[in-house]
């Protein structure tokens, strides 16, 4: 069920150097599914709205989709009877599989759930090699000479 390669392996660890002001960031709950045109990826963010939740895609396609689940406010002359709903800071990484169309990406929150859908490539629009022109520089002259850098 599970392919053999986990993306999630070596991007487990925290992913950039915390404020001294933050004292935990969560892992926050997630499932990764390919189908066969799309890589859907669902983060559970309960009582979470879009505007706390920032998600990017950083070099070699690692999403990284971050956020705040914000705390309730005391309030003066309220009894609190059990508070278990955990606050803070929360994030998640994986690297993308190359074959994923990165600028048709998407993300929706509904009900809790961000997903965040990345659609395949084409097989036609599969990232082939760069191949790089030489451009023909009439004033530029012949051949290329190698020279001995002075020391």
């Amino acid at each position: 069920m599970f392919p053999s390669e986990d993306p999630f392996r070596i991007l487990e660890q925290t992913p950039f150097t915390l404020p001294r002001d933050v004292g935990s960031v969560a892992l926050a709950r997630c499932d990764w599914k390919e189908t066969t045109s799309e890589q859907v990826i669902a983060v559970d963010v309960p009582g979470v709205g879009k505007e706390d939740v920032k998600i990017e895609v950083e070099e070699n396609r690692v999403l990284r989709i971050s956020g705040e689940r914000k705390a309730e406010p005391e309030v003066e002359g309220e009894k609190w009877y059990r508070a278990e709903r955990a606050a803070g800071k929360f994030w998640r990484q994986c690297r993308l599989p190359a074959n994923t169309d990165l600028d048709a990406m998407k993300a929706h929150l509904e009900d809790g759930v961000l997903r965040t859908r990345v659609p395949k490539l084409a097989e036609d629009k599969k990232r082939q090699p760069k191949v790089i022109s030489i451009a023909n520089d009439a004033g530029a002259g012949g051949d290329i000479k190698a020279t001995k850098a002075a020391m």
